[in-house]
């Protein structure tokens, strides 16, 4: 499916804010993975992203999408994303914030 870019930044702007990085360029998806704004399309990077759909509904809207790592998906059948991909926070104290966005295979 294509979108245009307008969808495109609508659907991104569901991703998780941060408070500790810029929301324009950085989000994290529904698994916790960290994903570049523009990295949408690239699955060679560690931060690119698609557009998954979230809703068994046959709508095309915007609301029934959402953004998510290259490597992770969404299971519509049980209602859950289904991660292969997190944000790495090893060795990172509970509240502990970090330098750089990084993420870990599961």
């Amino acid at each position: 499916m294509t979108f245009d870019e307008d969808t495109i930044q609508t659907i991104w702007e569901k991703g998780r804010v941060m408070q500790d990085h810029d929301a324009t360029q950085w989000r994290k998806d529904e698994c916790g993975a960290w994903i570049y704004r523009e990295h949408y399309g690239v699955t060679d990077t560690e931060f690119g992203w698609k557009i998954e759909k979230v809703m068994p509904d046959v709508s095309e809207r915007a609301d029934s999408f959402r953004p998510f790592h290259h490597r992770n998906s969404y299971n519509i059948a049980n209602g859950a994303p289904h991660c292969h991909v997190t944000a790495d926070r090893i060795e990172l104290a509970p509240m502990e914030h970090i330098d750089r966005p990084r993420n870990r295979e599961l």
